[in-house]
């Protein structure tokens, strides 16, 4: 059950004047971070200024400190309780002050606060394993080793958090890679089973003749407005119990709003791919974009820069969360009203590369969603090709390829080659799909003739044609057929949905348009013909007789015949479904020797 927000008052911030000696010291250091932002206000950059006055315009007050507590369960509060007390023994040691050079505020007392998505999810009432640690003044990996000395320091300590042999996992250090757009180390490890991201808080300071950013050690406001959101800029401090708000995002996460911390068109060209992570929490949450970033979403220079400066497979992770979502329906409708389309779908290699036409796209993948939900009943056209959940998340893709089938191939390649389909261009090279995927695109564009072919030939065969569709051989065939190319496991059921969805795309747009559902019933008729033929596992209907065994009977060697001949057999068991006797198979070959030229 979600909980409900507590008071969004805000109490006086805490006193800038020092504490008296006798104070915790927890109290003492949050009394320093106070004094920093005091000192700095003075020189504070002009983007920092225009973000506050957007948090004011939001928040009831300027407040930044809340009364907002976040209950934890057992395993996050022996984690707080272990990680304030690190903090608290290397305070009392002060190698954060004389042994520490790495951060940049070596003077402050450690401030520990748990940051973004775990606070928001907590806020929203959903458990996660997954906590980011933000220290102030030195880097995640130095307080990782500090963390594993106050283990080993005293066997009390151990005893103290009722820590056990497996929980404290092994440190792993994830190193800078800014041409991924990894600009700082991080260190992760495995404590109380939960997976914890350890790193210092830091500011981000882009030109504009770079996409690289220099990262600096920050404070907790600047490092709040270098997120992609609001709602994702929350800090948990561990030391007061109370979350920390620099950017309006407790009102937001109230209003169920999406905002950028920061002007959006600076907080997008800083990282372009924002523009995809505010598409995946808004669908993901069930928030509403905010206007002013959302038109800024879709600025062309947004978009260009989307397109060159974000590498394809940071694309791809993002658009795969979308459609492996709860609402991929959402996110497509975002991306066609944001133009975002051409930016995603595109080989960015290939300056040539075509632009389908989106007209009818919306059709296409609004079908699906009908498919998936008010239509999902058993037996109906979504509960027959669409068996798990990652043909669901294929399924979605396809979605999303439709405006491809309408533009012609590229030609033929050396050698008389067929080029891949544009469609399985668009998924390689501008989301980085995998294999097995793009398999399925080429499978789903280079048969959908034959589908429809056979569909027809159903629903509505031509003259003299009535009584083929009861030739079990011949329907058995084409569906394994499909489900072989261009690779084992190419998916038949996935193939025919696309057609579907291409069919509804193209029938019910421009002159002579049907309805949807005039549509969906042709289909619905053929795959109930099919069920009715026992054809559905037509692919994984295993030969009666292997080659081998086939040319023993035959007696004769093996040889170029053999494939041939194989598929005679498989026609024979389709047309005798109940026979277990391979004898007949055999004899269906001898006849056709000469045919199949068997010597």
């Amino acid at each position: 059950m979600k909980r409900k927000f507590g008071d969004f008052s805000s109490p006086t911030p805490p006193s800038d004047n020092k504490p008296e000696p006798q104070a915790p010291a927890h109290l003492e250091a949050q009394a320093s971070d106070s004094a920093k932002r005091q000192t700095i206000r003075a020189t504070t950059p002009p983007a920092i200024v225009a973000a506050r006055t957007r948090r004011q315009a939001v928040m009831a007050d300027s407040a930044v400190f809340t009364d907002q507590s976040i209950p934890l369960n057992a395993v996050e509060a022996q984690l707080k309780g272990l990680l304030v007390d690190v903090a608290k023994y290397i305070n009392e040691s002060q190698e954060a002050a004389e042994g520490e050079k790495e951060g940049k505020n070596v003077n402050e007392p450690v401030i520990l606060r748990w940051a973004g998505g775990w606070v928001r999810d907590k806020l929203l009432g959903t458990e996660s394993n997954d906590i980011d640690v933000a220290i102030n003044n030195m880097t995640g990996e130095a307080f990782a080793l500090r963390l594993r000395d106050y283990c080993d320091a005293d066997p009390a300590h151990r005893e103290r958090h009722s820590i056990g042999p497996a929980d404290v996992g092994n440190l792993h250090k994830i190193a800078r890679n800014p041409d991924k757009s990894k600009h700082l180390e991080t260190t992760t490890i495995k404590l109380f089973g939960l997976d914890v991201d350890l790193v210092n808080l830091r500011k981000e300071t882009y030109t504009e003749d770079s996409r690289h950013p220099q990262v600096e050690f920050g404070t907790a406001e600047e490092d709040a407005l270098r997120r992609d959101a609001t709602i994702n800029a929350l800090f948990y401090n561990l030391h007061t119990g109370k979350v920390e708000d620099f950017t309006g995002g407790m009102k937001d996460m109230e209003r169920k709003l999406i905002r950028t911390p920061l002007e959006p068109l600076q907080t997008f060209m800083d990282d372009p791919l924002r523009v995809l992570r505010l598409i995946r929490f808004a669908c993901r949450l069930g928030f509403t974009i905010d206007e002013e970033t959302k038109a800024v979403m879709g600025d062309e220079r947004v978009l260009e820069a989307l397109k060159l400066k974000i590498s394809r497979e940071r694309v791809g992770v993002e658009l795969e969360k979308m459609l492996k979502g709860p609402d991929p329906f959402s996110s497509l409708t975002y991306i066609n009203d944001l133009s975002l389309y051409h930016t995603l779908f595109t080989d960015s290699a290939r300056s040539d590369f075509p632009r389908p036409p989106l007209t009818s796209w919306p059709i296409a993948y609004q079908t699906l969603h009908s498919l998936s939900t008010t239509l999902a009943t058993p037996g109906s056209i979504y509960s027959l090709l669409v068996t798990s959940p990652e043909s669901a998340y294929f399924a979605w893709n396809l979605a999303a390829l439709v405006p491809f089938a309408a533009l012609p191939d590229d030609p033929d390649l050396k050698g008389g080659k067929p080029a891949p389909p544009l469609a399985t261009q668009a998924a390689r090279e501008g989301y980085r799909a995998p294999n097995k995927l793009t398999d399925v695109i080429t499978a789903s564009h280079r048969n959908r003739t034959a589908i429809l072919a056979m569909r027809d030939l159903v629903v509505r065969p031509a003259a003299g044609d009535e009584g083929k569709k009861m030739e079990r051989d011949r329907l058995g065939l084409a569906i394994r057929e499909w489900d072989s190319r261009p690779g084992a496991g190419a998916n038949w059921r996935l193939q025919v949905l696309y057609a579907v969805l291409v069919d509804v795309a193209d029938r019910t747009t421009g002159e002579g348009k049907e309805t949807v559902e005039d549509v969906l019933k042709e289909w619905q008729a053929f795959l109930d013909h099919l069920v009715e033929m026992d054809l559905m596992d037509a692919p994984s209907v295993k030969r009666i007789i292997d080659g081998k065994q086939l040319a023993k009977a035959l007696g004769v060697k093996p040889g170029k015949w053999m494939g041939q001949a194989l598929e005679v057999v498989m026609a024979w068991q389709l047309r005798n479904p109940t026979v277990s006797d391979p004898e007949g198979a055999v004899e269906e070959v001898r006849k056709r020797k000469e045919e199949l030229g068997i010597e």
